[in-house]
């Protein structure tokens, strides 16, 4: 796992390591660094006799949002941090894996019991920061004027687009939530019971061909079809189209992780916010799921487990690093086939806020802050996308954003039914 995020960053110099576009942004160094932090915070304080910290200002440079800990560097300010460079990093790293598998080695069972958790949570966070890496360097590389490539290759290769179909959903008392059969955040928890009125779900995701009708029909200039605070996303920033494309000469191209390419209408659409979502599903006549429709959905229709084109155990298997066509299935791509692409391509907005589920604690201690103190002001999307690493995604995840954000690789499955829908007037 920890050798992966360094495979992820050997592609780039030291400079586009250093490089933050956007406050939400961070360096690609500062990911390489911070979840070697998380090590050194959790796993070696406290544990690794006589613990001196490896250099004592990397507390202060590498802290996240960790309350608990201490001081932090501001958020918006990382990309000031010209040193520690790239290297240096690298070698906080090789020291601090070093010394865990020293004390690793050396604890009795009892302390390894009571750290095994912390240290499976510090895997998947490094996961977590390996997707951030990519979509951040993503960001970096689209704002240089060069449209330098991540990974000079191709776009993946995929079919044509099939017709939308839909998948029925009887509804019902259903359970929603992790069930506590392998690792979880905290914020899956606990398992509770949720009603839901019957519906259905498009059994894959909006394309760029039918984003592209949607701008061609006034998309981003019908106000109807926005909530408030996405129409004036809209004015305040001038969007008329995803992020990273680009109109020249009366073509659109789509700058992505291989370099910029003109849009191919059969893949999904990518890199909007929920606010556009919304927008595109009110246009369509239809509406997002909530996290409980799409979860029950994915469950009766979805991979029976993890994403059924990676290899379990490999954190790069089948990483395409852009979302493809959606594919067929040995049933066809008509109705019955099931859900396409839901732990594969894009992290698909839900229409329901980030909150805790009933009866959720964070736990006690700064590992609290992880998940519970985002739970005002953010919205959860669903499944995974071709960053997100292969042993990571499963159908109970939670990820959560602000409405208004793009950066991150996320798309769109229309629902339909008796849950609450917005009309254009």
């Amino acid at each position: 796992m920890r050798a992966h995020t360094e495979r992820l960053a050997a592609p780039l110099s030291g400079e586009d390591q250093t490089v933050q576009s956007m406050p939400d942004v961070s360096p690609t160094k500062w990911h390489r660094a911070h979840v070697t932090w998380f090590f050194e915070t959790f796993v070696l304080a406290g544990n690794e006799p006589g613990f001196e910290p490896y250099q004592d200002t990397y507390w202060f440079l590498f802290n996240s949002y960790y309350e608990g800990v201490g001081p932090r560097y501001a958020r918006a300010e990382r990309g000031n941090i010209s040193r520690p460079g790239a290297h240096e990093v690298g070698r906080y790293r090789a020291n601090v894996d070093e010394r865990v598998r020293t004390v690793l080695e050396q604890l009795d069972d009892g302390t390894l019991d009571r750290l095994a958790p912390t240290i499976e949570l510090g895997f998947h966070h490094e996961q977590q920061h390996q997707e951030l890496l990519l979509m951040d360097i993503k960001h970096v590389l689209s704002r240089n004027p060069l449209r330098p490539a991540y990974l000079h290759a191709p776009l993946p290769s995929g079919a044509e687009a099939t017709p939308m179909c839909w998948v029925e959903v009887e509804g019902g008392v259903v359970e929603v939530g992790h069930d506590g059969d392998g690792f979880c955040f905290d914020n899956e928890l606990p398992r509770h019971r949720a009603y839901l009125e019957p519906y259905r779900l498009a059994d894959r995701l909006v394309t760029n061909g039918e984003w592209l009708a949607f701008m061609a029909d006034g998309g981003y200039r019908r106000h109807e079809l926005w909530l408030s605070d996405g129409w004036a996303r809209v004015q305040a920033e001038g969007w008329r189209a995803p992020l990273y494309w680009e109109e020249v000469d009366g073509t659109w191209f789509e700058h992505t992780l291989h370099g910029t390419w003109p849009v191919d209408p059969d893949l999904p659409a990518c890199h909007v916010s929920h606010f556009e979502a919304d927008a595109f599903a009110t246009w369509a006549g239809h509406r997002l799921p909530t996290e409980a429709e799409w979860e029950h959905a994915a469950s009766l229709h979805g991979p029976a487990a993890r994403r059924h084109d990676r290899a379990a155990g490999s954190p790069e298997a089948g990483m395409t690093l852009h979302p493809r066509a959606a594919p067929g299935t040995s049933a066809g791509t008509g109705a019955g086939a099931g859900l396409r692409q839901l732990l594969t391509d894009c992290w698909e907005w839900t229409s329901s806020a980030y909150l805790g589920y009933p009866g959720f604690h964070p736990p006690q201690g700064a590992i609290g802050e992880y998940n519970g103190k985002f739970m005002s002001g953010q919205m959860v999307l669903r499944g995974g996308s071709a960053l997100t690493p292969g042993t990571h995604a499963r159908l109970t995840y939670r990820n959560f954003f602000p409405p208004g954000a793009r950066w991150a690789l996320s798309g769109v499955r229309l629902a339909d039914g008796p849950a609450p829908a917005r009309t254009a007037s």
